[in-house]
C-alpha cells in the first residue's frame, strides 16, 4: 500500500525556521521514495513566518501554506491543516524539528503494515530546565488523570490514516483536544519512540500559564471529570458539617458550652472557598457550552500560498 503522505506543520512566530523545517522533511521523504506535500499553517504569526512559507513554496511545489486569519491556538492549526490536506495518510509535526524528521519514514511504513494511527512516544524529553520538566511532568500527570488517558509520554507528533483524519475533521465541536481524540477514535493503532531534539532556533512558546490554560480548555473539552470534582467538595463539605455538628451535640450534652470561634471562621472560609471553586467549574463547562452553541468556525483562513500562485499565473503579477 503507497500513497501521498501529507505533512501538517502548525507554525506560530517561527520565521527562523520555516525554510531549514522544510527542507528537513523533504529531503529525509525523498531520501525514502515517499510521496508527499508539506502543508505549514501560520497561526496569526506576528513574525514574518508567512512569508517564509510563501519561499518555500516558491522553492518546493510539494510545500503549501495557509495563513489563518489570527490567532486561534494550535488545536485549530492543527484542524486546518487535517482539513486542508490531500494525502492517503497524514503527518501532524511541529515546526521547531523537536519531533526529528528521521522517524517519519519508519511511521509511514507502519502505516503501509496497516496501523490506521501510528503513535510518536517520547523516550526522552531532551534538554529542559528543571522547572519546565516539572511543570510539563506535573501538566501530563494532571490531564491523564483527568482525561483516562495516559498522556504522559504521547505528543501530537503522529501519523493518521484518511478514515481518522475523516472522522476527526467531521466532528462538530469547537473545543477539541488533538492529542486524546485520536485515542478515542478506537481504530489500530501502534507508537513509535523518538527522542526530543533540541530547536535549532527560537523558544519554546509555552509557559506555564499557557500550559494551565492549555491543561484548562481541554480537560473541559474532553471530559466531565471537574464536575465530578464539584460533587467530592459538597460531600466534604457535608462531612465537615456532620463532624462539627456531633462535636457541638456532644459538648452540648456534658454541659460544656461550644467553643471555638476561629474554627467556624474556619469553616465558613472553606464552605465558601468550596462554593466558589464550585460555581468556577460550572461556569467554565456554561462558557464552553455558550461557545459551541455560538457555532463559529474554528478557524478562518486568511490566505492560501496557491491563491497567490494562481494570481501571478493569471496576469504575471504577484499583488
Amino acid at each position: 500500500m503507497g500513497g501521498l503522505l501529507s505533512v501538517v506543520i502548525p507554525s506560530y512566530n517561527e520565521e527562523e525556521n520555516i525554510l531549514n523545517t522544510a527542507q528537513a522533511i523533504a529531503s529525509v521523504l525523498r531520501g525514502e521514495g515517499i510521496a508527499y506535500e508539506l502543508l505549514f499553517i501560520d497561526d496569526g504569526s506576528r513574525d514574518a513566518t508567512y512569508d517564509r512559507i510563501r519561499e518555500a513554496a516558491q522553492a518546493d511545489p510539494a510545500v503549501r501554506g495557509i495563513a489563518l486569519s489570527r490567532n486561534f491556538g494550535k488545536e485549530a492549526c492543527i484542524f486546518a491543516g487535517l482539513n486542508e490536506a490531500k494525502g492517503s495518510c497524514c503527518v501532524v509535526i511541529d515546526c521547531d524539528l523537536q519531533h526529528p524528521p528521521q522517524v517519519i519514514p519508519q511511521m509511514y511504513r507502519l502505516w503501509q503494515e496497516g496501523y490506521d494511527i501510528v503513535e510518536g512516544v517520547k523516550s526522552s524529553r531532551g534538554k529542559e530546565s528543571f522547572f519546565h520538566r516539572m511543570s510539563a511532568g506535573l501538566f501530563y500527570k494532571l490531564m491523564s488523570r483527568f482525561t483516562k488517558v495516559d498522556l504522559n509520554a504521547s505528543s501530537d507528533f503522529k501519523l493518521l490514516d484518511r478514515k481518522v483524519v475523516d472522522v476527526l475533521v467531521s466532528l462538530q465541536e469547537r473545543n477539541t483536544f488533538f492529542r486524546a481524540l485520536t485515542f478515542w477514535t478506537g481504530f489500530k493503532s501502534t507508537e513509535v519512540e523518538f527522542e526530543v531534539a533540541e530547536r535549532a532556533h527560537g523558544q519554546s512558546k509555552w509557559s506555564l500559564l499557557g500550559l494551565i490554560r492549555y491543561a484548562v480548555r481541554n480537560v473541559t473539552s474532553f471530559t466531565t471529570v471537574p464536575l465530578q470534582l464539584v460533587t467530592g467538595l459538597g460531600i466534604a463539605c457535608l462531612i465537615g458539617f456532620i463532624i462539627v455538628g456531633l462535636q457541638t451535640f456532644i459538648r452540648f450534652c456534658m454541659g460544656r458550652s461550644a467553643e471555638g470561634f476561629t474554627t467556624v471562621i474556619l469553616l465558613l472560609l472553606f464552605i465558601g472557598g468550596a462554593i466558589m471553586v464550585s460555581l468556577g467549574i460550572i461556569g467554565h463547562y456554561i462558557a464552553r457550552i455558550f461557545e459551541e452553541v455560538k457555532g463559529r468556525p474554528k478557524y478562518i483562513i486568511r490566505e492560501r500560498t496557491e491563491d497567490a500562485s494562481s494570481r501571478e499565473g493569471a496576469d504575471g503579477t504577484n499583488r
